[in-house]
């Protein structure tokens, strides 16, 4: 009886999904796009930086100079990243309900994690750069890689922030189609509500 139930009320929170104009193979394709393009972008900055830095540290010196290495250096890890996570996505189709709920839900924390790690990022440069005010040894180093890291940091609450955005907004479609339907108790047990 639970699995007679079970799909029935999958039967009819699927067809509620499709009147609502909600098809999750396009709703999945689509919030997997979005992470697609979002790893070119960031591919695309970590390049630019990466030759930026290769070019101008060798062109400058004091703070300049490791200001453009720390771009350097930082940059190879977020071009692995944006690599790595580019390629290890999948097509995106056949998921179930529950597990479109899951990635969507995933995907926002993730950019919401990365958000508050990347204002970490941003103190981490600021306290380097004022620490190079109070220091013998190294300052120039201290000041160019904490004005890097606090670059680095704001280019990736930007990106993070607006990720998030756009992922938390994409999911609505997918809450908005679900709200309709609920499970409620009649006098002869429970049933499947479906509010047209």
């Amino acid at each position: 009886m639970k699995k007679i139930f079970a799909l029935l009320f999958g039967f009819c929170l699927l067809q509620q999904l499709q009147a609502q104009g909600l098809h999750l193979d396009s709703f999945n394709i689509q919030r997997l796009q979005t992470n697609k393009t979002a790893m070119l972008v960031l591919g695309s900055w970590a390049l630019g930086n990466i030759a930026a830095g290769a070019i101008a540290a060798n062109q400058t010196s004091g703070s300049t100079q490791y200001f453009h290495r720390m771009n350097m250096y930082w940059n190879f890890f977020n071009l692995g990243l944006a690599s790595v996570s580019y390629l290890s996505m999948k097509n995106g189709l056949g998921l179930s309900l529950a597990q479109t709920i899951r990635e969507q839900h995933s995907i926002e924390k993730i950019f919401l994690l990365n958000a508050g790690l990347d204002l970490a990022y941003m103190a981490g440069g600021l306290y380097l750069t004022a620490r190079s005010k109070n220091t013998l040894k190294l300052p120039e180093r201290l000041k160019g890689f904490g004005q890097s890291i606090m670059l680095q940091g704001a280019f990736l609450l930007l990106f993070d922030g607006t990720l998030y955005a756009i992922h938390h907004q994409h999911g609505k479609q997918l809450d908005k189609a679900i709200e309709h339907i609920q499970l409620a108790s009649t006098e002869n047990g429970i049933g499947l509500v479906v509010r047209l």
